[in-house]
């Protein structure tokens, strides 16, 4: 095992050390360490930062085989065979699914009894202060009229930080869109600080340097926001194309809920905009570019979120897309399941479900939830109406800070099952300047998949970790042929070449990427309660 972490640490410093990858990365990691150490130049050399050490120490305990990741003691069921060695290895596996049980009870699930107690007291407290009833409160309509959006009305409902409220004062002077629906803000605890919500609040309250920068960005109309290129990806308003047989329509560009680690934010529109929808004439010319390009035979209908279109709206652009006999699948992302289940009535899927006609064509409904405290009974109804009339749900997870502690996706994943909904791709957090607090490096994508969700049975770990390539589009973190690790720069970021998908289908370029640095992130962690020490295997992924 430490020959294996051996061999692949040097390999890591045979690409750091190739020309060819420091033209790429534009700076050399060599030249940099030749300048600190015999610096005659009399030029001010940047000091290197503490993760850059940390990360030249890992790799050269790595290079000389003391990484220190695996105990000299050998399993002693591998010094027996037959019945005595099975039962000592089970013993061993005992320990590791209580090892893992210990950090999964940290968390707290939506479907816990006291949680939805709670939940009932926030809910009696919202529909006080908006003078509603219960009726109101079972109408999607209700809550989507009265998303809140100002600083002060959200002050009055529930308890916030000083910091979060002043970035939300913010955003209301910049025009940075903030929405969140009243069944949402249910799920909030009412006091501050704490842990059990802290993924929930994270989705929804910007934070100081997500506003300062966004309102920076959209000052000089910044292109950069675009982080996936669309705007190279859109032969037609409406439409994006990355693959072969899949297209992209977006009807409308919001939300009922404004998410603030979303890819779009720079189309993102407020929620009540009457600029969000897609112009009639426009939607029409995109799906007729549908039809004229026989290729196509998925349409992934997104946005924004496609059900804040009425029942007769969507049905429309169903119908129109199942008439094209060539369209075998269509997918509907939407987050409505989880952020306003009351979206999902009996009369909506029933329209849907006309669509779906096993053997020759399906819908698919994927969603997104980032954590189990987002999990309610109303959600789960809601992805039990699709199931009922033979529709899968699945479930698109965006690997945040906030859901990235030892084990918290893995039970995710595990409750998800419980409710209906498959995991489907978890997404490292686009590499967007503004949603610097929300990213964690690619290395613990790759040592929860190897290390936490591989402790899963199989039909709970269905998902594909993945790396969303601007303009070009997924690349499979878990083959580690997709990418390389090209540098280390001085504030301990590394620097990725990642492939394209067309690796040997066809000519591409590659995409170099600039990570978040390990140490940063274990230190935020530690400041977060969490023991590092648990984490320590993560500088050799």
């Amino acid at each position: 095992m430490e020959y294996i972490l051996r061999r692949d640490a040097i390999d890591v410093l045979r690409k750091i050390l190739s020309f060819r990858n420091e033209q790429l990365a534009g700076y050399s990691m060599l030249a940099y360490m030749d300048d600190l150490i015999n610096d005659q130049t009399g030029k001010q050399t940047a000091k290197p930062s503490a993760a850059f050490f940390a990360e030249l120490e890992h790799l050269l305990k790595g290079i000389v085989g003391k990484s220190g990741v695996y105990d000299d003691k050998t399993p002693a069921y591998t010094k027996y065979e037959g019945v005595r060695a099975a039962r000592l290895r089970s013993v061993e596996l005992s320990r590791m699914a209580r090892a893992a049980a210990t950090h999964m009870e940290k968390y707290t699930c939506g479907l816990d009894p006291e949680t939805i107690r709670r939940r009932s007291r926030n809910k009696l407290r919202i529909l006080k202060y908006f003078n509603a009833t219960e009726l109101e409160w079972d109408q999607w309509q209700w809550h989507l009229r009265q998303a809140v959006q100002k600083a002060d009305t959200l002050r009055s409902l529930v308890k916030l930080s000083d910091q979060e409220y002043e970035a939300l004062q913010l955003a209301n002077r910049e025009h940075i869109p903030v929405g969140i629906t009243p069944y949402y803000l249910s799920l909030f605890d009412h006091e501050v600080g704490g842990l059990r919500d802290r993924a929930v609040r994270a989705q929804v309250l910007p934070s100081l340097h997500y506003v300062r920068r966004m309102a920076e960005m959209k000052a000089r109309d910044s292109q950069s926001m675009d982080f996936m290129l669309e705007r190279d990806t859109s032969p037609i308003e409406g439409i994006t194309r990355r693959y072969p047989n899949v297209v992209i329509l977006k009807p409308v560009l919001t939300c009922p809920q404004i998410c603030v680690y979303c890819q779009r934010n720079w189309q993102i529109e407020e929620v009540h905009s009457q600029q969000a929808a897609l112009a009639k004439d426009k939607l029409d010319k995109a799906i007729a570019w549908i039809a004229d390009t026989p290729e196509i035979n998925e349409v992934l209908i997104t946005g924004g979120d496609p059900l804040l279109l009425s029942n007769s709206r969507i049905e429309s652009i169903l119908s129109r897309l199942a008439a094209n006999s060539r369209i075998i699948r269509i997918r509907i992302g939407t987050r409505t399941p989880v952020t306003l289940p009351q979206r999902i009535s009996e009369a909506f899927v029933r329209g849907v479900a006309r669509y779906h006609v096993p053997g020759k064509r399906e819908i698919i409904v994927v969603t997104h939830f980032e954590h189990v405290y987002e999990i309610t009974p109303q959600a789960m109804e809601a992805v039990q109406k699709f199931r009922r009339y033979g529709m899968e749900v699945y479930n698109q997870l965006v690997y945040t800070y906030y859901n990235s502690r030892r084990f918290e996706a893995a039970l995710l994943r595990q409750q998800l099952r419980l409710i209906g909904v498959t995991p489907y791709y978890t997404f490292n957090t686009k590499g967007k300047e503004e949603t610097k607090d929300f990213r964690v490096p690619i290395t613990r994508l790759l040592q929860e998949q190897k290390e936490e969700a591989r402790l899963m049975p199989g039909t709970v770990r269905t998902d594909e970790i993945v790396f969303n390539v601007p303009g070009l589009g997924k690349n499979y973190l878990r083959a580690s042929q997709h990418r390389d690790i090209i540098s280390i720069l001085p504030d301990g970021r590394r620097v990725y070449e990642f492939h394209p998908w067309e690796k040997k289908l066809a000519l591409a370029g590659t995409y170099v990427y600039q990570d978040v640095p390990i140490y940063d992130y274990l230190k935020r962690l530690k400041a977060d309660g969490e023991d590092p020490a648990d984490y320590r295997t993560i500088w050799y992924y």
